[in-house]
């Protein structure tokens, strides 16, 4: 098997396909209602603290769960009732259904992947973490995963929606590093459901709902 830091690198690129080019992390809502390019990297902090770190948390749990054969209906029902947005829910659950068919093509017969065959719906956490354990990737390393993927989604995101130099966006990304260290850090240690925060993010929430009923829009949320 190749090295997990190596698999990290590969699940974290940007042009796995996943259909991670169709997202902005709620971003192109949050343009349309008024923020600047001066702002993204302060979202980008907010999301780290709210949104990832819940999806953070999510996927480290769940592959607690699978790689000591647990159930993982609990970790979903923990990340839905953190997730209050429907639109971002069902963002999530699309995204998991292209994420568990790349996993299953580059991991066949993998045991914490067919522990999701009977899951109906999985969110995009509960997949990747199924992947991570599937790739061998400690705790640390698929909260790392997940926290990066957040970053570089909202900055590709960032090149499409204004008039930006990319050298300032890839500024961001690596101002953004210390942050996502830091959220891996921080969630690698949890294993139980109740564990999971519950550090919502109101405003986001409410981009992706109004996002979710536009007709004329680039990306899908």
């Amino acid at each position: 098997m190749p090295h997990p830091e190596l698999l990290l690198m590969l699940l974290a690129d940007a042009r796995l396909p996943v259909a991670g080019h169709t997202q902005s992390a709620q971003l192109e809502p949050a343009v349309a209602q008024g923020l600047a390019a001066r702002d993204v990297p302060g979202y980008l902090r907010a999301r780290l603290q709210t949104v990832a770190r819940v999806e953070a948390s999510t996927a480290v749990v769940a592959r607690h769960h699978l790689v000591r054969g647990l159930a993982t209906a609990p970790v979903e029902a923990a990340w839905a009732a953190r997730t209050p947005s429907a639109a971002m829910r069902t963002t999530s659950r699309t995204q998991a259904r292209a994420f568990l068919r790349l996993a299953h093509r580059l991991w066949p017969g993998d045991a914490a992947l067919a522990a999701l065959a009977g899951i109906e719906h999985p969110s995009r956490s509960v997949a990747i973490a199924a992947a991570g354990a599937a790739a061998g990737l400690d705790a640390v390393s698929l909260a790392r995963l997940v926290g990066y993927d957040d970053v570089q989604t909202v900055c590709a995101a960032a090149l499409k929606l204004m008039p930006l130099d990319p050298y300032d966006v890839t500024s961001w990304a690596h101002s953004a590093l210390p942050a996502v260290e830091e959220l891996a850090r921080m969630v690698a240690p949890l294993t139980a459901p109740d564990e999971i925060p519950a550090t919502g993010a109101p405003q986001i929430e409410a981009w992706a709902e109004d996002h979710a009923a536009t007709t004329r829009r680039l990306f899908s949320a």
